[in-house]
């Protein structure tokens, strides 16, 4: 039950609550990426939603518009050169993301949820995984997010072609953890995976989750050091 209407329900109050409570940040926010970078406040692109369905997602620009284009494409690097002057601040308190509570009001998305891919960053996981990932809608945040909160980390410090590095480490655990949540949905697991997004903008390198929850799969050894830390 609360898989559908509870969950829509809750998204709808809690976008609601956040769009009113957090417009008087939006402005500073508007204001500032006009006046700096390439002087546009939003981005838009076309992401994989419930059911793999197409959708348009919003988040505040934080890079080059030819971004996809250069260095690394549609992989961030820590330090990335293509990061706009606010672009830093922005990800880094992942106040980028919350155009996106307009996607939530929309029905595109989640609170609470697998996060939205590009095709390039869809294709490497399993086929199994393809077809039930977004069996549930995409979310703001979600346990692959909070889990993988330093990728760009992750992506700067390997050796390895970042095609390769994603498709062979990163893609098979992020699969297994949004198995995981939906094994696992309910109202609580929702409440708590807000809370540790939370926390891990104030404290990044905490390892809360996984004592939160202590059934989560384990991480391959090759990611342990970097997926999180003092765990």
């Amino acid at each position: 039950m609360y898989k559908f209407f509870f969950k829509r329900l809750f998204g709808i109050l809690l976008a609601l609550t956040a769009l009113i409570v957090l417009s008087p940040l939006f402005i500073p926010v508007c204001i500032g990426l006009l006046l700096s970078g390439e002087h546009y406040i939003f981005y838009f692109q076309k992401r994989i939603g419930y059911k793999n369905k197409y959708f348009g997602i919003w988040k505040f620009a934080t890079m080059l518009k030819a971004s996809p284009t250069l260095g690394t494409g549609l992989y961030t690097t820590k330090n990335d050169p293509r990061i706009l002057p606010m672009g830093n601040f922005l990800r880094h308190s992942k106040i980028n993301e919350l155009p996106q509570l307009i996607n939530v009001l929309i029905g595109d998305m989640c609170i609470v949820g697998p996060r939205p891919l590009v095709d390039k960053t869809f294709a490497p996981y399993s086929d199994h995984v393809k077809s039930v990932i977004y069996n549930v809608k995409p979310g703001l945040t979600g346990i692959g997010s909070i889990v993988f909160r330093n990728e760009a980390q992750l992506l700067s410090d390997t050796k390895m072609p970042l095609e390769e590095f994603y498709k062979k480490k990163i893609a098979p655990y992020k699969g297994e953890l949004e198995l995981w949540y939906q094994k696992n949905l309910s109202l609580y697991t929702d409440l708590m995976l807000i809370f540790l997004t939370a926390w891990a903008i104030l404290y990044p390198e905490n390892n809360l989750v996984f004592k939160i929850f202590k059934d989560l799969p384990e991480a391959p050894e090759e990611l342990k050091s970097g997926v999180w830390k003092n765990n």
